[in-house]
């Protein structure tokens, strides 16, 4: 396993470099430490062929113009919350509205707009980069000193594993996801219709036309988001007004470590992505917003649906609706959660 550090320039004052992870199996994860993005991963087909199957650039400058989280961790709040305000303990805050009426993923700066202080992991069992952040109080509208750290650590199991950790020194909410927009066959090489999905979930969130949740779990049996068999995405996409850009309630064992959440099978290249993580839900978005402005690596514009998104998460909107799993972090407590992102051939 091999671990290296090239430096990128300076954003803000501070240093941006690029860390690249290489396991024996010579699948390779690039990851910024601006935005703890990952900008590329590597990744053997089912003939050894290696590609890269995430969205994104090839320069630093062109996350730093603009960019649709490609690769990104996104927080203090991933998703949405409802005309950018909420309530905690009695006292009301206010976010940006940068989704049309709604606050979306952080707000106008989130964590995918700064720079983290990083370190760098080697262990035994992988090679990896820690990423820190401090978001202040009022940072975006939200409470508290939040200091959160994400480490990426790449083993050769193909496993790419993040976990993440935050701590606070007053009550707020927390809500953290990682972006990557994925496409098996290879970055910038046509759209995910063909993609074969399955979500380990019963129900789902019903939102209303803002994608906000009603706060009602509906039954996915019988209509177009049922993912619990396998199903191309291109299959019944045109009968979910938009796309697919819905939050899945998973299916939970009793226990405290990963579970599947989700697998994608690419039938051209043989490439598997199985998910597991320790979150309660999974958005499944399939880049109905991509529009081909946005340039790839490969110099292909990005046109609707050549990305599909598995964003492990609490509920959109939690802070607005008590029923669901709580997003609240207060002092002396720990936000901690995993997801893994596992590679594999075959089915």
């Amino acid at each position: 396993m091999d671990l290296t550090r090239t430096p990128l320039g300076l954003v803000e004052g501070k240093e941006v470099f690029l860390f690249t992870l290489v396991n024996d199996n010579n699948m390779t994860a690039k990851i910024i430490n601006y935005g703890a993005i990952i900008t590329s991963l590597l990744v053997p087909d089912q003939t050894g062929k290696i590609d890269d199957v995430v969205l994104g650039f090839d320069r630093l400058d062109d996350y730093l113009a603009d960019s649709p989280y490609f690769g990104a961790i996104v927080g203090r709040y991933g998703n949405r919350i409802a005309a950018g305000r909420f309530e905690l303990n009695g006292q009301e805050y206010r976010l940006a509205r940068n989704d049309g009426e709604n606050h979306l993923h952080g707000g106008i700066r989130g964590f995918d707009k700064v720079v983290w202080e990083a370190k760098e992991i080697r262990q035994s069992d992988g090679v990896g980069v820690e990423l820190t952040y401090l978001a202040k109080d009022g940072e975006e509208g939200y409470p508290g000193n939040l200091t959160t750290t994400v480490r990426y650590l790449l083993n050769n199991q193909n496993e790419l594993v993040v976990n993440y950790r935050a701590t606070t020194d007053q009550p707020t909410v927390v809500n953290l996801t990682q972006h990557s927009f994925f496409n098996l066959n290879g970055e910038g090489l046509g759209n995910v219709l063909e993609h074969e999905v399955m979500i380990n979930a019963l129900h789902y969130t019903a939102v209303n036309e803002g994608l906000i949740p009603t706060g009602e779990l509906k039954p996915v049996k019988n209509t177009p988001l049922d993912f619990s068999t396998w199903h191309p995405i291109g299959t019944r996409i045109k009968e979910v007004t938009g796309g697919y850009d819905h939050n899945y309630v998973l299916n939970k064992d009793s226990g405290t470590q990963p579970s599947l959440a989700a697998k994608v099978r690419e039938p051209q290249s043989g490439r598997v992505l199985t998910v597991y993580t320790t979150e309660p839900g999974l958005q499944f978005y399939t880049g109905n917003f991509l529009d081909g402005t946005f340039i790839g690596k490969r110099g292909v514009n990005y046109d609707i649906h050549s990305g599909f998104c598995l964003e492990t998460q609490h509920f959109p909107n939690s802070p607005n609706q008590p029923e669901f799993p709580s997003t609240i972090l207060n002092p002396g407590e720990v936000y901690q959660q995993t997801t893994i992102f596992r590679f594999s051939t075959g089915w």
